[in-house]
């Protein structure tokens, strides 16, 4: 087992205590780890992760250790069990924060000052610490309570109403958004926090709200309606901006490719790789206007073309000509994807329960600092380890510990 990573990396002398679970948090902690943190994880077998329930699976039997799902977001971490629901626990927690520089959780408000183990707690243990606390709308106000997950939140926030079709219900973006949106803010705001206390050797606390983060990616929604009253309608794959813009059949089953084009001169660009049928021409598609107000003629037409295509020789011919366009990919598509090969986007190691697993490159790949990728840790894996080594219990402590259920 590696304790810290490579000496060069950024991260490489802090050390995280880890009450995160599912999106939002691990993905947090992602940023931690993969740049050299220590991170120890805290579980339950009691109240383990969640998202070590969800598929895909070994052989698709599920179980605590046969998520490839909880592989793909926890690599590079320790873990350790403990039952928090014994003052022993927190105790034991409260040793690890003193020893530790930063903790992270995204847990329901208020959870963590229940078990006696909230900011100004933790402080008496370890006065310069920086926490992140990332739950579904914060900490305090009316909606801080309410319990959730990514899922929910999207559609809370306002993404599910914007997306999907005019005549149709809202439809839901693919999986957790709103969990990919907060980490990016947090990863920054623990980077000003180690910088600050550096300089004033005091710590931070940062009540990060997830609803109030993925806010920042719908100003355009916000703005129109404060300024002109104006609610954002769904449109499918339309565009205010460009004709034709969308995601067009190709030939092959379930084979798609979207088009944009913006500007005249791409239209003619448009045209010529479609050989200039004689609609192209017609006064209604014109200019740019006349295109967006004709979309659904227009769109027609355009699937006319390319459903005698590929969707790899579309993408082609189009980017050639200098107009926008890019394959749908399934994941057979990113998985060969000869551009993401080239950066070694996924890399592989073998875990003992599942075999061959799949992980994330680091989103910043610095040049002048090592990096390894390192297999998810099994529930508790590291408690002995942790307690032994880093917290200093000896053998006899730590076993009467663990006769009374501590370390469950």
């Amino acid at each position: 087992m590696q304790e810290r990573m490579g000496a060069k990396e950024f991260f490489a002398n802090i050390r995280v205590v880890d009450f995160t679970w599912i999106g939002a948090g691990t993905h947090i902690i992602e940023y931690l780890a993969h740049y050299g943190a220590q991170v120890i994880k805290i579980e339950s077998n009691l109240r383990p992760d969640p998202v070590r329930h969800h598929g895909p699976f070994k052989d698709n039997k599920p179980g605590l250790e046969n998520s490839y799902d909880y592989q793909f977001v926890n690599n590079n971490k320790l873990s350790i069990a403990l039952n928090l629901r014994q003052l022993k626990a927190v105790e034991v927690v409260k040793r690890l924060v003193a020893r530790a520089d930063i903790v992270v959780d995204n847990w329901t408000a208020g959870t963590l000052d229940k078990l006696g183990l909230g900011y100004e707690e933790l402080k008496k243990v370890k006065p310069d610490i920086i926490q992140v606390s990332s739950c579904m709308q914060g900490q305090t106000g009316p909606a801080a309570g309410h319990p959730g997950h990514g899922g929910t939140l999207t559609s809370l926030a306002g993404f599910n109403y914007i997306t999907g079709w005019p005549d149709r219900a809202p439809s839901g973006n693919f999986g957790p958004y709103t969990d990919m949106v907060t980490p990016l803010f947090a990863a920054t705001a623990l980077l000003a926090a180690l910088y600050y206390r550096r300089r004033t050797g005091k710590g931070q606390y940062f009540d990060l709200s997830q609803y109030e983060c993925s806010l920042h990616f719908l100003a355009p929604v916000i703005l129109d309606y404060a300024v002109n009253g104006r609610e954002f309608m769904r449109r499918g794959n339309k565009s205010s901006r460009a004709a034709p813009h969308g995601v067009y059949r190709c030939l092959g089953d379930d084979r798609w490719c979207a088009i944009a084009v913006y500007t005249d001169e791409e239209w003619q660009s448009f045209c010529q790789v479609i050989g200039n049928p004689g609609w192209t021409t017609e006064p209604r598609f014109a200019t740019l206007l006349g295109r967006i107000e004709n979309g659904d003629e227009l769109d027609k037409l355009v699937d006319e073309w390319t459903a005698n295509h590929l969707p790899e020789e579309v993408m082609a011919l189009m980017q050639a000509a200098g107009v926008a366009a890019g394959v749908v990919a399934n994941g057979e598509d990113l998985w060969n994807d000869p551009q993401l090969k080239h950066y070694q986007a996924f890399s592989e190691y073998e875990d003992p329960t599942i075999g061959m697993c799949v992980g994330r490159r680091r989103a910043v790949d610095l040049s002048k600092m090592d990096w390894e990728l390192h297999r998810a840790p099994k529930l508790g894996e590291h408690t002995e380890y942790v307690c032994k080594q880093i917290l200093g219990m000896s053998e006899k402590e730590f076993a009467a510990l663990e006769s009374n259920g501590v370390f469950e």
